[in-house]
């Protein structure tokens, strides 16, 4: 039985293009276009859940933005709350066929209607009205300093009046190229947040908290959930507002091999999920989007903690084999 909970999730939708080949350029092949965004990705599976969400972005006012904004609405998630201004929608070059290869994203997001978005211009009590759960990345405010402070604006206006607030730690390098590094602007934001998901290797980027550089491919399942509850439990100690943490672990040893598991957190308990192995992956862009997904729809229906890690780890591991960004809605 689900909570009444509504969910508003913000981040920028971005068009991915990606090869239908093992690289971008080459004689004779073609090139697939998919909506995607992590935000967008989460915003996809929780409504394809059934569950009440809505989907802020800002995106220019143009036939490809309605397009995506449609198959979104398509997939049972509200995009009425868009904001249509600006001329460029934020784009990314994925140069391999399934994200498996190395050095295969490009960013084409800068001067973006989103990127474009600054403080003050957002009447967020509006905007905030009748929801109960927001959740946002550690993408948009690694765009800039200006999306940086919106991101704290709807922070404090979602704490103040009482939604219960998720994130995902989303660490790419090659979007901090502001002159801030993550550890100098996370903190600020994380502090409002009720539900932290990453890895204990994106919480030392931006929290701080300590990693062992031991720590390997070799390492084991139950050496991982150890390092990952001392992780935990310095992030509920930095903050208090926390109390839920939730840790994918990934790892691939060829284009088509993915491992996959998850750890979950209580200031009382921790659980290891179950543990996947596969050869023969489809796409492994968006499975970590499934997994917060998966995470936000366990936490919402009161599912026991070993429950809430599992669905977040098979809803994540289940996007491996659906091509695009969007999860197919499958645990």
């Amino acid at each position: 039985m689900q909570n009444e909970e509504n969910i508003l999730v913000f981040g920028e939708l971005l068009l991915r293009f990606s090869s239908t080949e093992d690289q971008f350029i080459s004689k004779n092949h073609t090139v697939s276009l998919f909506p995607g965004g992590s935000e967008a990705n989460v915003s996809a599976s929780l409504g394809q859940w059934k569950l009440p969400v809505s989907y802020l972005t800002c995106v220019p006012d143009n036939a490809l933005s309605a397009n995506a904004l449609q198959y979104l609405s398509e997939l049972g998630v509200d995009t009425s709350k868009t904001i249509l201004e600006g001329d460029r929608l934020g784009l990314y070059f994925l140069l391999s066929a399934n994200g498996l290869t190395s050095g295969q994203v490009v960013y084409d997001r800068k001067f973006s209607s989103f990127s474009s978005l600054k403080p003050g211009t957002i009447d967020w009590g509006k905007i905030l009205e009748g929801y109960t759960w927001f959740h946002w990345t550690a993408l948009t405010p690694a765009l800039n300093e200006n999306t940086a402070a919106v991101c704290k604006e709807v922070l404090a206006a979602a704490r103040k009046i009482g939604l219960k607030i998720s994130v995902d730690l989303n660490y790419r390098n090659r979007l901090w190229d502001y002159g801030k590094q993550p550890i100098e602007v996370m903190p600020e934001l994380v502090q409002y947040c009720d539900v932290i998901m990453g890895n204990i290797w994106a919480a030392n980027k931006m929290l701080g908290t300590n990693v062992s550089e031991h720590l390997s491919r070799e390492t084991t399942a139950e050496e991982y959930f150890k390092h990952a509850e001392t992780s935990a439990k310095e992030i509920f100690e930095l903050f208090p507002q926390c109390k839920h943490i939730a840790n994918t672990f990934r790892f691939m040893d060829n284009p088509k091999h993915n491992l996959f598991y998850g750890t979950y957190h209580t200031p009382e308990n921790s659980y290891l999920s179950s543990i996947y192995e596969t050869n023969e992956v489809v796409d492994r862009i968006g499975s970590g989007d499934a997994f917060m997904a998966g995470l936000i729809y366990a936490l919402i229906n009161n599912n026991d903690g070993q429950e809430i890690i599992n669905k977040a780890t098979k809803s994540g591991y289940q996007k491996l084999f659906v091509k695009g960004d969007f999860g197919d809605g499958t645990f």
